[in-house]
């Protein structure tokens, strides 16, 4: 696919249509790889983004509570000496 580089104020850029937008859910930001003699140019993604209101809601549920125990009975400490 042939795109034009246009003028943005004193920068230029690439302007993409509303349907590669859609398709590959870009919202705001992309990521830019540079490889060799390529311009990778993919969907930025934050694969944590939301975590702290899941845990939040996880609590208020009762949710976040360990499903082990962090310290065993028969743990030594001591032979870490």
């Amino acid at each position: 696919m042939e795109v034009s580089i246009i003028q943005i104020g004193n920068s230029k850029g690439l302007r993409l249509s509303k349907t590669i937008l859609d398709k590959y859910q870009i919202k705001e930001k992309l990521e830019m790889i540079l490889e060799n003699d390529h311009i990778i140019l993919r969907p930025f993604k934050e694969p944590r983004k939301g975590w702290s209101e899941a845990f939040a809601e996880m609590h208020v549920a009762g949710d976040d509570q360990l499903l082990i125990d962090d310290v065993f009975d028969d743990e030594n400490f001591d032979e870490w000496n």
